[in-house]
């Protein structure tokens, strides 16, 4: 039973990622991910306000929509209040790279080039594997176009693409207005791979105290119909691997991201939820799966049922907007 995969050029014994987050805090808890199966691991990001906390450039974005109250500045969080600084976050890398067997990926977050080319340089010489730009930022500002958007992303893309040699992936949302179009510019820029897609994490509305507040829920099975949709409208378009993330719960998950074109599947919630070694429980269920069905790799299923090869391409589409309505009966 073959497993491997490749994203970036970098070959993975299975399609199984851990994304981004809590699980790469500790030694320990990369390694629990590593014994229980996982191929790699994201490094939770190191923010762009860690680097550039009083740079004019991130000034501006942070002033932008604040609609000049210096209480809305109130929400952006002092700078020891992070989890690590630059210095330790590469130091990080460092040791669980030294710690681990598999391919270990920094994380590098914010919204303007600032020292992000600096220390993705860095995170490279501390000897990460790849760098995941997770370019977060909501455009709330009326006077901002599309376009402006669009050639920002451009922009840090190629900036980092020009002084790094490892491979650089990009994690985006999905609020670009044409998705195929702007996947194809990120992909022309130099992007190994795109991440589909960003949660942005959404505030709630505290009635008793009248505040806005900051709510974390971990991501749902269902919001992976969203990526399993673009991707397989992506696949065989672009020279960028694609990777699913969001909704990753089990192993029919990793196999429908296999189906329709993506390269990785990465986990988060799950392990969060239940334990790290929910890992080895989908690894095991996913080559029974295979087994029983008579697969020999994940080659052979990669981009079986992406948007050229189903029957039904509109099921992608429109059609399938109008035909979910039409099947709900009171």
């Amino acid at each position: 039973m073959d497993l491997t995969s490749e994203y970036m050029g970098i070959k993975l014994k299975n399609p199984l990622v851990a994304s981004a987050s809590p699980l790469s805090k500790s030694i320990g808890a990369a390694k629990a991910c590593e014994d229980a199966g996982v191929s790699a691991i994201v490094c939770y990001s190191l923010f762009e306000e860690q680097l550039t906390h009083d740079a004019g450039e991130l000034n501006h974005y942070l002033t932008t929509n604040s609609d000049s109250y210096a209480e809305a500045l109130t929400y952006f969080p002092e700078i020891n209040d992070f989890n690590l600084g630059p210095a330790e976050y590469l130091e990080h890398i460092r040791k669980l790279k030294s710690a681990l067997d598999i391919p270990v990926i920094g994380s590098l977050n914010g919204v303007s080039n600032g020292g992000w080319i600096n220390y993705a340089k860095q995170i490279e010489q501390a000897g990460a594997d790849a760098i995941e730009l997770n370019i977060f930022y909501i455009p709330t500002d009326f006077k901002i176009e599309s376009a402006e958007v669009e050639a920002m992303y451009l922009e840090i893309i190629r900036s980092i693409k020009s002084v790094v040699n490892i491979p650089v992936a990009v994690k985006i949302s999905p609020y670009f207005s044409a998705m195929a179009n702007m996947a194809k510019k990120i992909d022309d820029a130099g992007a190994d791979a795109l991440v589909l897609f960003n949660r942005f994490y959404q505030p709630d509305i505290d009635l008793e105290n009248l505040d806005v507040f900051p709510n974390l829920e971990l991501s749902n099975q269902w919001e992976l119909r969203l990526p399993l949709r673009w991707i397989a409208v992506l696949h065989g378009n672009l020279k960028a691997s694609l990777a699913a993330t969001s909704g990753i719960h089990n192993h029919f998950d990793v196999l429908k991201v296999m189906m329709v074109g993506g390269d990785v599947a990465m986990i988060c919630s799950e392990l969060l939820k239940n334990g790290i070694n929910r890992a080895s429980e989908i690894l095991n269920d996913l080559k029974i799966w295979m087994e029983e069905k008579e697969y020999e790799s994940i080659l052979q299923m990669h981009g079986s049922m992406d948007y050229k090869s189903v029957s039904e391409p509109a099921a992608f589409e429109r059609a399938n907007y109008m035909k979910i309505l039409n099947s709900y009966k009171i």
